[in-house]
């Protein structure tokens, strides 16, 4: 994930008025920036597919989705990410116009490049959000969705749905089959596994 790195701090107000007018995005860990790569046709069209199946699903209820290039904000621990799905329902994010602070719901595509940062220090840093209510992870290449719900007692739960299954998102009340997220994407065959 990491291509550039700044040796110098960067305060977060830098930060948000330099994205808004930079050809890369950036994400922001404490006083660093670093560039994001890009996404393969895969990563694309699953973010697509399931934000369009989100944003038909939450259309009229308040929530908002977005997809790509919307920021969340982690102010407890001074970061910004850019996942690759977010929804959020919190009246406070309305106000703000490059990023969101209240997510209750956030999805990221794996990839080769991401994955074990998107399973640990990300996930990690997004538990800090106390609207967060499930983070999810989607591999872009086969029918593989781990959705981490957080339970009443504060503990992240997985919930793992695989071909044929039934997709449930607790958090926004969502249902679909999991091919519908695959819609239009070459699948890697699920017996070489």
């Amino acid at each position: 994930m990491v291509i550039s790195r700044s040796e110098y701090y960067i305060s977060p107000e830098e930060y948000l008025e330099g994205e808004k007018f930079s050809e890369i995005k950036h994400e922001y860990i404490d006083g660093q920036v670093y560039a994001m790569a890009g996404a393969s046709d895969a990563h694309v069209t699953v973010s697509m597919n399931v934000s369009m199946l989100l944003r038909n699903h939450l259309r009229g209820s308040g929530c908002r989705v977005y997809m790509l290039d919307m920021k969340a904000q982690i102010d407890v621990i001074n970061r910004y990410f850019y996942p690759d799905v977010m929804v959020t329902c919190d009246t406070r994010d309305k106000e703000l116009e490059y990023f969101k602070s209240h997510p209750c719901l956030i999805i990221e595509v794996l990839s080769e490049s991401t994955e074990s940062y998107d399973r640990g220090k990300k996930f990690a840093s997004y538990r800090h959000l106390e609207s967060l209510q499930e983070y999810v992870l989607i591999s872009p290449d086969r029918m593989n969705v781990e959705c981490f719900r957080r339970n009443s007692d504060g503990h992240w739960v997985l919930y793992p749905y695989e071909k044929g299954e039934e997709l449930y998102l607790a958090s926004v009340d969502f249902r679909c089959a999991i091919a519908e997220i695959y819609e239009d994407v070459l699948l890697v065959d699920d017996n070489i596994y």
